[in-house]
């Protein structure tokens, strides 16, 4: 499918834990078509469903990208790597997660971590190959756990992705690309959660000056807010393209080149 070919899915929008638990939006991660390479990212509680929802098949995935391992990102990891591996029967797939997944409280299960053909433990300034795609890590973010954000780069497109974290003025340095996707669990900053709020997002955004960005990985009051009226808002403020994503929803790549 050719109008596939560079295309991210995102499986579900919710963020923290009572949006989680209410499934009042899905929870399941993303997926990257990227070329001939497929990539399911964080997923989430309900991610197989909603896999077999849209009709994709894990049995075709490259890899899984783990960012860190609280619940709403990894409660599903473990069912998604049988179902790469076909029940663990065809040794296949790379698996990238951070060490504290891996080992100390582990959230991926050790019988578990023999199945996939590799495993790439994610580092700060981290870079790894996947086919014809590269990923970075380039700063270790402030989260409870060790967490880390991504830049991919295509052979047609570089995009990032800031995952959980509280605000840091490094988020402004090291994120590049066309396509810039951001966490933004909080309406608002100064709640004692380590995750970014709508004005931090804001700031983010004016300052890296992407193409397009994407909102996503929503919390109540973020939810409550409205979320695409709020990215309407910022697209009007900052003179960039910003979008609110929604629980299904398709980016092509290609709109980055219109």
């Amino acid at each position: 499918m050719a109008e596939l070919s560079n295309v991210i899915t995102f499986l579900g929008t919710a963020g923290a834990r009572f949006m989680v638990a209410r499934q009042l939006l899905a929870s399941g991660g993303a997926w990257l078509n990227l070329g001939n390479t497929q990539i399911l990212m964080d997923p989430g509680p309900g991610c197989l469903v909603q896999v077999a929802k849209r009709k994709l098949d894990p049995s075709k995935l490259d890899a899984i990208i783990l960012s860190h391992k609280h619940l709403d990102h990894s409660g599903d990891i473990n069912i998604m790597i049988e179902a790469m591996t076909n029940g663990g029967t065809k040794k296949r797939g790379t698996v990238f997660a951070p060490n504290d997944a891996l080992s100390e409280d582990r959230v991926i299960l050790s019988y578990l971590q023999t199945f996939p053909q590799d495993i790439k433990v994610l580092t700060e300034g981290g870079h790894y190959k996947l086919s014809d795609i590269s990923l970075e890590t380039p700063v270790k973010h402030h989260h409870p756990v060790e967490t880390y954000g991504f830049i991919f780069r295509t052979p047609q497109h570089t995009f990032s992705w800031i995952t959980d974290t509280k605000y840091f003025d490094d988020l402004l340095h090291y994120y590049t690309g066309a396509l810039l996707i951001i966490n933004v669990v909080r309406l608002n900053p100064g709640a004692p959660v380590d995750h970014l709020a709508l004005p931090e997002a804001k700031r983010i955004i004016e300052e890296i000056r992407p193409r397009a960005a994407i909102l996503t990985h929503f919390g109540m009051t973020m939810w409550r807010a409205r979320p695409w009226e709020l990215a309407k808002q910022l697209t009007d403020e900052t003179g960039i393209r910003v979008i609110a994503a929604r629980d299904g929803m398709r980016f092509d790549l290609a709109q980055l080149e219109e």
